[in-house]
């Protein structure tokens, strides 16, 4: 029988869940002074490596906030390679590549970047384990954020006008009662929360593939001796193509640490394999074996394309893998689960405020599932493509029917490679068209393609960037929520947005900038910047201003 709760602890918002999403939205409402309780029962932040890829749009989010340049310090060194390359086996056949630059490179080289790159921040290769402890040092340091590892949601209910739950150590203790305004649910794939609204996934599941789709082997392991045997240039992500053993394999600190990853075979079961069946396979993807030792190693399934079916159920919501699954090609589970995390935290923080009604959270579903459905599709159709690529014995044969073998997969690779790595359509593309909260100005954005981003000020998606001629980033002028744009010599007066903002409540910046260019890219001399960087309207009249924050605020 359960033990009835003897203390009672009051909060804004409790977060069930401490991974990227659950910890990057308490960064989002510790920031704007909102109280949060987070709880979740593992001992601390992650300890495998798990994702591995930071798009280059979560680490504009991640400069937004203070610590990208922390960010960019973990994982490889500044100078080590961020390819992507593919092998028969690692010290066989070199078959693709794809180029990619150093984290120094990425920082020297984005100032020079034009179109689909234009960019605050490219994208950094590094585990999610070293992420995580970076945003739990962040989130800790609000006061209004208490973040509890080692505790865990017992139960949950909508009352009205909040949420009663009850929260238990995991070694044992008194449960504590929760009162809470709203509670999220970043509980992951098997959220509790999630199963206690009953919301169903909807979607594909059980996706059979070569590679990536089916049981996978996941090994933790540390190889001093690898670059030794490797007779080729050192890459961040090494991928096996061989009728043996496919697999992928993650460079986690650009010296011993990898995180290794097998497809098994349909009459291979991996749950009941050992360390020495670890060793094993990665011999096979290496083509001998060395040295190593094997840190952590266990399963996953990888096939998943599924959203669930709703986001909300009144003052409970879901985010991250509780409200979307993906197989991991083009990393992008991690990345859309931070700007979950960003879309709904301001929305959070200016409800419990007051500066926005209640039904401005409703916009979170409305924006956020039908990007989990773009990107979990964007996702199969990069897994699609590598896996279901055959792996013929005769890659591995050394005569002309195998040359000619290896340079028909070269091709195919190489295009899979940019087709899966260079993704600046699915990381800048993502938009926002249908929402209750964007005021549409009757312009039609341009394709969603995963591999081209054309910059556009079409409200509902990302401000097109630029860089100040004193150097700065232009999404470095925003303000610290709202930001409206006055751009080129003739912009009109904006005394009526600052005026509306103060009688709403609304913490808005006005940045001017002559610059006539600015103007062009913009199309329109008036852009209103939402606290998550997206563009919320355009004009070239101010008089619109109350209609356009009310809108804009749900009201």
């Amino acid at each position: 029988m359960p033990v009835a709760p003897t203390t009672i602890l009051e909060t804004d918002v409790l977060i069930a869940g401490g991974g990227p999403f659950g910890l990057m939205l308490a960064i989002e409402l510790g920031r704007r002074g909102i109280r949060s309780l987070l709880v979740d029962p593992k001992p601390g932040t992650a300890f495998n490596p798990q994702a591995n890829a930071t798009q280059a749009r979560t680490m504009e989010h991640f400069r937004r906030l203070g610590f990208a340049a922390e960010v960019r310090a973990q994982g490889l060194p500044p100078d080590h390679p961020t390819d992507i390359a593919y092998f028969t086996r690692y010290a066989g056949h070199e078959l693709a590549r794809l180029r990619l630059p150093t984290a120094a490179q990425a920082v020297s080289q984005v100032r020079s970047l034009t179109g689909s790159w234009s960019a605050a921040e490219l994208p950094h290769r590094v585990s999610q384990k070293f992420v995580e402890a970076i945003l739990l040092r962040h989130g800790r340091s609000f006061d209004s954020n208490d973040i509890r590892y080692g505790w865990r949601l017992v139960d949950c209910s909508e009352q009205g006008d909040g949420v009663d739950a009850s929260v238990q150590p995991e070694g044992g203790g008194p449960p504590v009662a929760v009162r809470a305004q709203y509670l999220v649910g970043a509980d992951g794939a098997r959220s509790t929360v999630r199963n206690r609204l009953g919301i169903a996934w909807a979607g594909a599941t059980g996706v059979r593939r070569d590679f990536m789709g089916g049981q996978m082997f996941a090994v933790y392991l540390r190889a001093p001796s690898f670059h030794d045997v490797m007779p080729h240039d050192r890459a961040w992500m090494y991928v096996s193509v061989n009728p043996q053993r496919r697999a992928f394999m993650a460079s986690v600190d650009g010296r011993a640490e990898f995180a290794f990853h097998a497809s098994l075979h349909p009459h291979e079961d991996g749950e009941a394999w050992t360390e020495s069946d670890a060793r094993r396979v990665f011999a096979q993807a290496l083509g001998r074996a060395i040295p190593l030792e094997v840190i952590s190693f266990g399963t996953w399934t990888a096939g998943h394309s599924l959203v669930a079916q709703s986001f909300q159920r009144g003052r409970v919501f879901i985010g991250g893998d509780a409200a979307h699954l993906f197989t991991p090609t083009g990393g992008l589970g991690y990345n859309t689960a931070v700007e979950d995390a960003v879309n709904l935290g301001w929305k959070l923080a200016s409800v419990v405020r007051g500066t926005a009604p209640a039904k401005l959270l409703d916009s979170y579903q409305a924006e956020r599932q039908p990007l989990a459905w773009r990107n979990t599709a964007y996702a199969r159709q990069f897994a699609d493509s590598v896996g279901l690529f055959p792996a013929t014995a005769l890659l591995e044969d050394d005569s002309g029917a195998g040359e000619a073998e290896r340079g028909r997969a070269s091709e195919y690779l190489n295009a899979h490679a940019r087709l899966e790595f260079n993704i600046p359509g699915v990381t800048f593309g993502g938009r926002y068209d249908d929402s209750p909260v964007i005021v549409r100005d009757g312009t039609r954005p341009p394709p969603d393609h995963p591999n081209v981003y054309l910059p556009t000020a079409s409200p509902g998606g990302r401000p097109p960037h630029a860089w100040l001629e004193d150097g700065r980033s232009l999404f470095d002028a925003f303000g610290r929520d709202w930001t409206l744009l006055a751009l080129g010599p003739d912009a009109p007066e904006v005394d009526p947005f600052i005026r509306s903002a103060r009688a709403l409540g609304l913490d808005l910046a006005i940045v001017r900038l002559p610059a006539s260019a600015l103007r062009e890219l913009y199309s329109a001399p008036l852009a209103l910047i939402r606290p998550d960087q997206i563009v919320a309207w355009r004009g070239d009249r101010a008089d619109v201003a109350q209609q356009v924050l009310a809108q804009a605020t749900g009201r």
